[in-house]
């Protein structure tokens, strides 16, 4: 059963996006290397009345780098970071699978979109994704997503190089999170079409 509407809606990825990634995994808390001005920038969007829904790859769980628990307890403490920052996450989607299991939740496949809306009421034409690699929007794009926004921390500037082999153009490139929510919050029309 769907909870209540959510207007304005962005997903956002975490991994090069909020902290810093690793070729390692980000394993446990102590590994988290926030990006100056991300928390700031989460904190913006939710004065500008965007819910904001993580979607996020997380296969070192499946890897038995780390588990589920301890996803958990980290994805607790960068909330309570974002709620000391002003900022609010409505809700966080992960996949803990590898690319070898073949599901339909690992970006670049829309899954966790998918399991976002069957939650909420989502108008996805209206919606936005932001992510630091060519996955993310691809993800976006495939699910509908009326803005998909590129961010150049974390595996940026090969995304950008990937998504134009494959004619995929975000709506905007950003230099971070900050910047994205920044173009964001000035660009965001509620009803695309019009």
């Amino acid at each position: 059963m769907r909870s209540s509407l959510l207007e304005k809606v962005v997903f956002l990825d975490k991994d090069g996006v909020i902290n810093h990634d690793s070729p390692d995994y980000i394993k446990n808390w102590s590994e988290v290397v926030l990006i100056p001005g991300s928390l700031d920038a989460i904190s913006r969007l939710t004065r500008a009345k965007f819910s904001i829904i993580l979607i996020t790859n997380q296969s070192a769980i499946n890897r038995a780098l780390m588990t589920r628990e301890g996803l958990d307890y980290m994805l607790t403490k960068l909330r309570h970071a974002v709620d000391e920052c002003g900022g609010e996450i409505t809700d966080i989607f992960y996949c803990p699978h590898t690319p070898e299991q073949n599901c339909d939740c690992r970006k670049p496949l829309p899954g966790l979109i998918h399991q976002a809306c069957r939650r909420y009421a989502i108008d996805l034409a209206s919606a936005c994704m932001i992510g630091d690699s060519a996955r993310d929007i691809e993800c976006g794009k495939s699910a509908g997503c009326g803005y998909n926004i590129l961010v150049k921390t974390g595996n940026g500037p090969a995304a950008e190089k990937e998504l134009e082999q494959k004619g995929l153009f975000p709506e905007y490139i950003a230099g971070d999170l900050l910047d994205a929510s920044d173009w964001l919050v000035t660009n965001h029309n509620p009803d695309p079409a019009a």
